[in-house]
């Protein structure tokens, strides 16, 4: 597997993407849109320089642009892990549990981004109603890449518990409907 960094320059990590190792992939590329959004909610709240709000929603996006980040190499590790499952011989009596394990694992990851997500198109759909007018474009954006970000993860937790009654896909639909406009 590729190992990538966030420090990496932005075409770096496109040609990472697009090369043909298994990560980093859609989880990290969701993260990424994530923590970007957030980053566009704490500038517009950073701007709204009359919004007695603005610096308390620029502290909690900073904590999500920072943690959702972070999340995008944990996805990458935790792909890395379902794939060396496959790689075990399919008569191999551990490749079940093994594989089982690490598809459960590779889906917490996404999981914690569609919660982030949720958080971030909250406070941009804030910054959008309440900060600097000339900036709720951004806000908007924002709550766009949040939304997307949370449908992408919610739809890897249910592809990676694929076939089991399992509540964190439900949890991670919920989080993703519930970034959809009303």
């Amino acid at each position: 597997m590729a190992s990538f960094s966030l420090q990496e320059p932005v075409e770096q990590f496109l040609d990472r993407i697009a090369s043909a190792e298994p990560a980093p992939a859609s989880g990290s590329v969701a993260a990424v849109a994530v923590a970007m959004a957030a980053a566009l909610v704490a500038m517009a709240a950073r701007l709204a320089h009359e919004w007695p709000k603005a610096s308390e929603v620029v502290e909690r996006a900073e904590a999500l642009r920072s943690r959702v980040a972070t999340l995008a190499l944990a996805d990458a590790d935790a792909y890395t892990k379902v794939v060396e499952a496959l790689r075990l011989p399919p008569d191999s009596p551990s490749r079940a549990a093994k594989l089982a394990a690490a598809l459960s694992g590779a889906a917490d990851v996404p999981l914690e981004v569609a919660e982030a997500a949720g958080e971030v198109a909250v406070l941009a759909a804030l910054v959008a109603q309440e900060g600097n007018d000339r900036l709720r474009g951004d806000a908007l954006v924002a709550a766009e890449l949040a939304a997307a970000g949370a449908r992408g993860a919610a739809e890897l937790v249910a592809i990676n518990l694929a076939g089991l009654d399992d509540p964190r896909a439900r949890r991670a639909k919920d989080l993703a409907a519930a970034t959809l406009p009303r």
